[in-house]
């Protein structure tokens, strides 16, 4: 029969269905290790592809910069040198700051420079990167504030404007002394030389006060020499042009603007800030209330000459600076030994190496997984078998336990509910031997004693009636322990606290048991304290607590031989167990062995293994103090000396110092079993 259990509980095993994989805890485990793979590989790409774009932006933020550096000082080596010999050092230099390669050519792409030397082969680019024209600049790699206005002309490019030494130093003293005039003020300025030498104040704070400008700035210095004969020069070009486009000449100020009978106009074709005029044109000419007609034809035609005048001073500035400055060169700027961009060309080849990583990653997080969940979910496997073998009746052996980790302590945890699960099997199997044995006794004696009367072998006198009697009661003092004992354990014990004296309820108790005590030759006392306010007063349920220390002295008198004795005492507990008062009964009665004190408390547990009724009991007494004390927040513990006597220390709560004990309540606790003497010898 052993040999098919095993046989059978596999069958069962096989016979329950498995999880579905989704529902799993190793398919959910699968599941979200995928889905934590695919959101890093997702992150990881989308984060190389912003690092790598803004890389590449810097970096190509960083070449544009480099590039105009290049670009403009090479613009301003072309505007003040009229030709390309000596510009290798300025070059070379360039080169070597900004790691690139530079090559300087005609437009006819004959070699000027080469950073790489004569000896590179390298091929230049079909397109030049810029062309370095002062009298023409890229305004994509200089910023238009480099510029001189619409005519796209360096203004570094000054040519025959330029002054000579002794013109500015004459004219640095004039802006000086008009620097410490507007300083002196409180007008913050400093001298700045433009770029042909002429100096120029230049306000630190843009908010200045017109006045005190004016005042110091009154005595303007006028053109020198080398200006005037330049800008007769310049007049001169750009009247000859005005002429073959049928136009009159103008007269040209030192900062480009001309002169047209009613204000100043610059070569950009605008008047200066400080010659505008709500009344443009002359009045008296061309009345606007007589001549609106004629006045805005004269305003149409004037416009025009302005901008063939702005055209033409243009053209006549770079003819007049065409020997002054280099001619028009090729730049190219190489990456050559530069850092090279990072990028990532998402070609096909690139794009099937990013799906083949990412389904690498994507296996082996699978395969992972895979072995972890399976390493993971044997050990639940093995708790859910043992736990069904449990649940069939069928004896588990323990769960291997694992690391020191939540399966293992999972495992553990099972193991030890399984042994106290058996425990507890064996002491229910105990129990109910013990409770069948204790209920069968009196059960037997009453049928044995009614088939007698019915067999007409004994005689219904009161005798007979009494031994019936006694039996019924005993039958029913187990009935009602049994009952307590299972309210206790479900907690549905009913209980209602109140002050109560001590010494009362030891008295009365005592007052119970007298002719028990008598019978069995037991000297029943209750200690009495010394003279002097009452004794301790517990908060307990009186009636609960009457029938646990009837209990303890029932079962103390019934243990103690004839001439023995038996006292109740009650005191309040010292620091160490708290604010509490102990009941105790002591007995000199034979005493409890060492070994069997641990078991006293146990259900239907006897020192006395025969099971006879020398000393009557049913085992359940002790039980059923333990459970009441406990329900009333209480203890009881026992010291006991084989051959000298035993002690029961029974500890509850003291009752708060203002609330009295009521008397009344302790009056009904007595009941009917006597009177309620205090602190008496029986």
């Amino acid at each position: 029969m052993r040999r098919r259990e095993p046989e059978r509980r596999r069958r069962r095993e096989r016979g329950r269905p498995r999880l579905p994989l989704r529902r799993s805890l190793l398919g959910r485990l699968l599941i979200v290790s995928v889905l934590v793979a695919s959101c890093a590989v997702a992150a990881t790409a989308w984060l190389a592809v912003q690092t790598t774009s803004g890389a590449i932006r810097q970096e190509q933020g960083q070449d544009l910069s480099s590039d105009a550096k290049i670009y403009n000082t090479l613009l301003g080596y072309a505007a003040t040198h009229p030709r390309w010999e000596d510009v290798e050092d300025t070059a070379r230099e360039l080169a070597r700051t900004s790691q690139r390669r530079i090559v300087l050519t005609t437009e006819d792409r004959r070699p000027l420079f080469d950073s790489a030397g004569a000896s590179s082969v390298a091929p230049l680019p079909a397109q030049a990167s810029a062309v370095v024209d002062p009298l023409s600049v890229d305004t994509v790699l200089v910023p238009d504030a480099m510029t001189a206005g619409s005519d796209r002309i360096d203004p570094r490019a000054v040519g025959p404007f330029l002054l000579p030494a002794n013109e500015r130093t004459e004219l640095r003293g004039i802006t000086e002394k008009q620097v410490a005039c507007l300083n002196s003020v409180g007008v913050a300025a400093d001298v700045v030389d433009g770029p042909s030498g002429r100096p120029r104040i230049e306000f630190v704070r843009g908010d200045t006060d017109r006045d005190l400008e004016f005042k110091c700035v009154a005595q303007n210095s006028g053109a020198t020499l080398t200006e005037k004969k330049a800008l007769d020069e310049l007049n001169a070009l750009a009247d000859a042009c005005l002429k073959r486009q049928g136009h009159k000449g103008a007269t040209l100020n030192l900062d480009l603007s001309w002169d047209r009978g009613y204000g100043q106009i610059t070569a950009a074709g605008k008047q200066p800030a400080a010659k505008q005029s709500a009344e443009k044109y002359p009045s008296e000419k061309y009345p606007a209330e007589k001549y609106p007609t004629e006045k805005k034809a004269a305003a149409a035609v004037e416009r025009g000459d302005d901008r063939a005048i702005a055209s033409c001073v243009g053209s006549a500035r770079r003819e007049q600076l065409t020997d002054h400055v280099a001619a028009p060169a090729l730049l190219f700027i190489d990456g050559t030994g530069a850092v090279s961009v990072p990028g990532f060309d998402l070609s096909p080849a690139n794009t099937a190496r990013i799906v083949g990583v990412t389904a690498l990653v994507l296996a082996l997080t699978v395969g992972v997984s895979v072995i972890a969940g399976a390493r993971l979910v044997r050990p639940l496997h093995a708790l859910t078998g043992a736990a069904q073998r449990m649940r069939d009746g069928l004896d588990s052996a323990p769960v291997p336990v694992g690391p020191d980790n939540e399966i293992g302590r999972l495992a553990a945890a099972f193991n030890d509910m399984a042994v106290h699960r058996a425990r507890l099997e064996e002491q229910r199997k105990v129990m109910v031997s013990d409770v069948a044995h204790e209920l069968r006794t009196p059960l037997s004696n009453i049928r044995g004693w009614l088939e007698a009367a019915q067999d007409g072998l004994a005689d219904p006198d009161p005798a007979f009636v009494s031994s019936l009697l006694e039996e019924a009661v005993q039958l029913q003092h187990i009935i009602d322990d049994l009952q307590d004992l299972g309210a206790a354990d479900v907690g549905a014990l009913r209980l209602h606290p109140e002050p109560v004296y001590a010494e009362e309820l030891l008295g009365q108790v005592a007052a119970a048991y007298q002719g028990p005590a008598e019978t069995a030759g037991v000297t029943l006392t209750v200690a009495t304290p010394q003279p002097g306010p009452p004794g301790p007063t517990l908060y307990a349920d009186p009636v609960r607590l009457r029938q646990a220390v009837s209990n303890l002295v029932s079962n103390a008198v019934r243990h103690t031989p004839s001439g023995g004795r038996v006292t109740l005492r009650s005191y309040r507990t010292g620091p160490g167990h708290g604010d509490a008062v102990a009941l105790e009964v002591s007995d000199t009665g034979a005493g409890i062995p060492a070994d069997d004190i641990p078991h006293v408390f146990d259900r239907f547990w006897r020192a006395e293994k025969s099971r006879n009724r020398s000393t009557g009991g049913s085992g359940l007494g002790l039980a059923i103090v333990l459970k009441l004390a406990e329900a009333q927040g209480g203890t009881v513990s026992v010291v006991s000396t084989e051959g000298k006597g035993s002690v029961f220390t029974l500890r509850l709560p003291a009752a708060p110092a203002e609330a009295p004990a009521d008397a009344t309540a302790a009056e009904a606790a007595a009941g009917p079993d006597g009177p309620d003497p205090i602190n008496m010898t029986l």
